[in-house]
């Protein structure tokens, strides 16, 4: 016996965390897991200020601001913002058109515009752009970036545009800088090899161990590669952005490139942290005024703008952090090494940056995408929106990635699927129509329609969310000429698009509907003509389903189970164990009796020809809630009516009732799993069935012969779950399916 009764008490949220516990948790965890996060970061934001074309400080107060500002403000606890190579390209074309200053005032701009973003409740709005043109965004940029490096790596000077990085890469390669390109190719060899040095080693950040290399390297070699440069401390560097002069819709066009590109790299950068822990989901309109709120601090401060940067934010989760305060002391940590430390950072060579950058470039093409867009049939808008980014401008790229993303995405809908094809050798046809079948479909269709032969019986399959009136009227026409030729033309409707609702209105996408609801739902206001209906829906759009299966059974029937049920309305014995035609040979009176042997002819016939006749493998008998048998049961109608059918027929399950009243093991395993009056005899009704089964003497011969296994089972038609039943006890079939028990 097996029974589920859940006695536990009622849950009580937990309290939280002392100040102690959390005290003791930022020591032990957040306190490494933010000098890990610095120690990436800085030569990261070093290296973005670089290409950007920024001040070397506008990139240190970046990264102290999006540490400290989005750390306290934004809605996801671990993820670490700051200056990010997604903006690099933008920052550049913005300072060579209107200047860094102006810049600055165009971060501050941006950061308001996101600000409002977040209030209104919109950041999730920003996800809904199609995942292919961000990840080629980000490769576009990636090349932009390594394009633009690998003439600092050769020890020249980076070009305005990708074409003229590309037409002058060759010049520069034959008048390569031996000292600049020495310690930048240590520096990629040592980020590439990075991944292949033993775990232990790996807890220092690749990047750090690479620019300490370089740097020390192009201490130690003669020569003298172009270093930083700081203007004094990086307090000397904040200054107040400056108004444009002029040309603003070139400004507000910059500002919405900043505010669209910063927004939706902070949240895709969140969605992928949530991915990686299992704490509190981030709160994306908290997090766009995090976001917003940094770059307007950061803009006023003369810094880059700020985003999330998934590097940083995989570093921190990674490292173990468990709270916001990881962030904000990994900004703090920045702002201490840019006071203290600033005159190391001028020993820097510009080409370890540029070195660094090169990889972090190649690195934001991922080859994971590429397959992935290839899997997905979007390879096209990857390679589109890519080039677009690299030799047109990111803005233009990404709107015409975004363009044709949503033309492939109309094609995508707006197309059908159409065949035409002979059925064997029967003579028949099967016209297969799916997808959105509209006027667009009209030359497709009608192709396909031709290769019908005159005179051919045709099933047309009508699999389509979409019909309009030109493809409904379409079909309709060409069915009346081809009957009117000889044949015949069948119409199964499959689909959730119906023909019959095609002129009650405007085109409308139909309705998502179940198997249950497609092919069992119940009748509802049908009246006298229920039957007739039902047919012709059955006709409809399951005949031609169900008749290659019927047709294996044309000349006998090879059943698994004889299944004994009640004939109440509501079980229907092939929904609840999941079976098909031929599978149970069911037999059905009130109170799904066995009577004595002789007492019923019925179901002695019934019981033979199963056993005997067709060697069913299972007898199952099967009970159910609600049981109006077992109800006239206990109130004793039966008694009170006597001499009518339903009485002589109740007679036998008085055995079934006296054993519930003794105290039947089945009833005390119902009655602790919670189930009332009714359902304990129903239940004990079936156990006592099983028993008078198993003394039946052709029962009897066949467990013994060919090993027929005899099995109860209980409805429970309120939760739709169906019961084991024993002659003991009940169980839930999930657990005895679990068990490998369950047959």
């Amino acid at each position: 016996m097996s029974t589920t009764v859940d006695t536990s008490p009622r849950s009580t949220a937990p309290p939280g965390p002392s100040r102690a516990e959390r005290r003791a948790s930022l020591i032990r965890y957040d306190l490494p897991a933010s000098i890990v996060v610095f120690l990436v970061a800085l030569p990261l934001s070093l290296g973005i200020a670089v290409a950007s074309g920024a001040p070397i400080a506008a990139g240190l107060i970046a990264a102290v601001v999006g540490g400290l500002v989005v750390g306290a403000l934004g809605g996801a606890r671990l993820q670490v913002s700051g200056p990010a190579a997604g903006l690099t390209v933008v920052v550049a074309g913005s300072i060579s058109e209107f200047g860094w200053k102006t810049t600055c005032f165009i971060t501050v701009a941006a950061g308001l515009l996101q600000i409002v973003f977040g209030l209104s409740r919109i950041a999730r709005a920003a996800l809904a752009i199609a995942p292919v043109v961000v990840h080629a965004m980000l490769a576009g940029i990636g090349v932009t970036i390594a394009l633009q490096q690998v003439h600092v790596l050769l020890g020249g000077a980076s070009h305005s545009t990708a074409a003229e990085n590309l037409r002058e890469l060759p010049g520069q390669l034959l008048h390569l800088s031996g000292d600049d390109f020495i310690v930048g190719a240590v520096v990629i060899a040592i980020m590439v090899a990075w991944r292949w040095v033993p775990q232990r080693v790996r807890v220092i950040p690749g990047p750090l161990v690479a620019v300490a290399v370089g740097t020390v390297l192009s201490l130690v070699l003669p020569g003298n590669p172009a270093r930083l440069a700081i203007d004094g401390s990086v307090f000397d560097a904040i200054g107040l952005p400056q108004m444009p002069n002029g040309n603003w819709g070139a400004v507000a066009m910059t500002v919405l490139t900043f505010a669209l590109i910063a927004s939706v790299e902070s949240l895709l950068s969140a969605v992928a942290v949530d991915k990686m822990h299992t704490g509190p989901r981030t709160d994306f309109d908290r997090e766009l005024v995090g976001q917003g709120s940094a770059n307007l601090v950061s803009g006023l401060l003369g810094g880059l703008p700020v985003t999330g940067v998934i590097v940083r934010s995989a570093t921190n989760v990674q490292a173990g952090a468990r709270s916001r305060a990881s962030t904000i002391m990994h900004g703090f940590w920045v702002l201490l090494f840019a006071v203290v430390l600033v005159g190391v950072v001028e020993q820097i060579p510009k080409s370890v940056l540029a070195g660094l950058l090169v990889v972090v470039g190649v690195q934001l093409v991922k080859i994971g995408h590429i397959r992935l867009a290839r899997r997905t049939g979007d390879l096209a808008v990857y390679a589109v929106t890519i080039l677009g980014v690299v030799f047109a401008n990111l803005l233009e790229g990404v709107l015409i990635g975004l363009v044709l993303a949503f033309a492939l995405l109309l094609w995508r809908v707006v197309r059908v699927s159409v065949h035409a094809a002979p059925l064997g050798e029967s003579g028949r046809w099967l016209v297969g129509i799916d997808g959105t079948c509209t006027f667009l479909a009209l030359p497709k269709l009608s192709s396909m329609l031709a290769k019908v032969p005159a005179g051919a019986d045709v099933v047309v399959e009508l699999s389509v969310d979409f019909l309009d009136h030109a493809a409904c009227e379409a079909l309709q026409e060409w069915a009346r000429q081809h009957e009117s030729n000889g044949g015949t033309v069948e119409f199964a409707e499959i689909g959730t698009a119906r023909m019959a609702g095609v002129l009650d209105g405007p085109p409308r996408r139909g309705k998502a509907r179940g198997p249950l609801e497609e092919v069992l739902a119940p009748w509802r206001d049908r009246g006298a003509h229920a039957i007739t209906a039902g047919v012709a829906a059955y006709h409809r759009a399951h005949a031609h389903v169900v008749r290659p299966h019927l047709d294996e059974l044309r000349d006998g029937q090879d059943p698994d189970s004889l299944f004994l049920t009640c004939a109440d309305s509501r079980i229907v014995p092939n929904v609840i164990t999941h079976s098909g035609p031929g599978d149970l040979f069911t037999v059905r009176n009130v109170g799904n009796l066995v009577p004595a042997r002789g007492a019923d002819v019925s179901t002695e016939a019934a019981l033979e020809f199963a056993v005997d006749k067709l060697g069913v493998r299972t007898v199952v008998v099967c009970g159910h809630s609600g049981c109006g048998a077992m109800q006239a049961l206990l109130r004793d109608d039966a008694v009170t009516t006597p001499a009518s059918g339903l009485s002589n027929w109740l007679a036998h399950a008085h055995p079934s009732l006296d054993r519930y009243r003794a105290g039947h093991p089945v009833a005390a395993a119902a009655a602790a799993a919670g189930y009332d009056e009714v359902a304990q005899l129903s239940m004990v009704n079936v156990a006592v069935q099983l028993e008078t089964l198993a003394d039946h003497p052709l029962v009897r011969r066949a467990v013994r012969e060919r090993g027929l296994v005899v099995s109860g089972l209980y409805f429970d038609i309120a939760t739709a779950r169906v019961l084991s039943v024993t002659t003991t006890g009940i169980a839930e079939i999930a657990d005895l399916d679990r068990a490998g028990v369950a047959g």
